[in-house]
């Protein structure tokens, strides 16, 4: 009787090893299948009060603040897949009437081709009335991978911090679930997709708020060859002369230019 039971107990012991084991074994498969196309909705948000502290116009600003929301929100568009990105224009929101007295803030326009095969940019730019067709290498920034982890948009994401400029601090949060190395405007160069942006100096953050699981086709990645053509220095260069007279608004302006 005593072996009988010896036996059963060993069948459910198996039979409970056998589990656990599917179990972890169906998990690491979910776990293993990563993302290599979709679409990922940004909402980028400006804090124009902090934007209007640094005018050198203050008191009239101060007679309007109570008149416009602190944030300002616009929404982008980064399609892709393994081979390539497009970063463009989303979703139009309505804008108070006031802020529409600015332009609607810098870099409203951009729209940034990525072909990671060739380790190329294009991007089309309109600096005021001013359009530019920039076309480089992509961007090459040193990045430092920071402990600090948060989930955005169900997932995973790890730390970075990074500069442009030479000054200008950069933090993302990238996810190597989406093994793509790219992110908003002409920022990448992670293990995987960045899925928020800060650039403190800016007063400004790109984060997504939708992630979705699709196929690009062909003509999500037509990008319009207008503009007058430059590399990355080159439209530094013209951002610099053009702004000389700004005073210390002039490296903001250059700052947004390069994105």
């Amino acid at each position: 009787m005593t072996n009988r039971q010896d036996f059963n107990n060993k069948q459910i012991q198996m039979k409970q090893y056998f589990l656990i084991l599917t179990i972890f074994l169906c998990t690491s498969a979910v776990k293993a299948q990563f993302t290599t196309s979709g679409k990922i909705e940004y909402e980028r948000k400006v804090n124009v009060y902090a934007q209007m502290d640094e005018m050198e116009n203050k008191d009239w600003f101060e007679k309007i603040k109570a008149q416009i929301p602190k944030f300002s929100s616009t929404f982008f568009d980064l399609t892709f897949d393994t081979a390539r990105s497009m970063y463009k224009p989303g979703k139009e929101v309505e804008t108070n009437s006031k802020l529409k007295m600015f332009g609607g803030g810098p870099a409203m326009e951009n729209v940034v081709y990525t072909d990671f095969a060739a380790k190329k940019v294009t991007a089309n730019k309109k600096v005021y009335e001013q359009k530019f067709l920039v076309q480089d290498s992509l961007r090459k920034i040193d990045w430092t991978v920071k402990d600090e982890i948060r989930t955005i948009s169900n997932f995973k994401c790890h730390k970075a911090v990074g500069k442009i400029c030479d000054s200008v601090y950069v933090v993302a949060f990238y996810t190597e679930d989406i093994i793509v190395s790219g992110g908003p405007e002409m920022f990448g160069g992670l293990p995987g997709m960045i899925l928020e942006l800060a650039i403190p100096r800016l007063h400004t953050t790109w984060v997504a708020d939708k992630v979705e699981l699709l196929t690009p086709k062909p003509e999500d990645f037509t990008i319009p060859d207008k503009g007058k053509k430059v590399n990355e220095a080159e439209i530094g260069d013209i951002i610099k002369a053009s702004f000389k007279d700004w005073g210390k608004l002039a490296p903001r302006n250059v700052w947004w230019t390069v994105l």
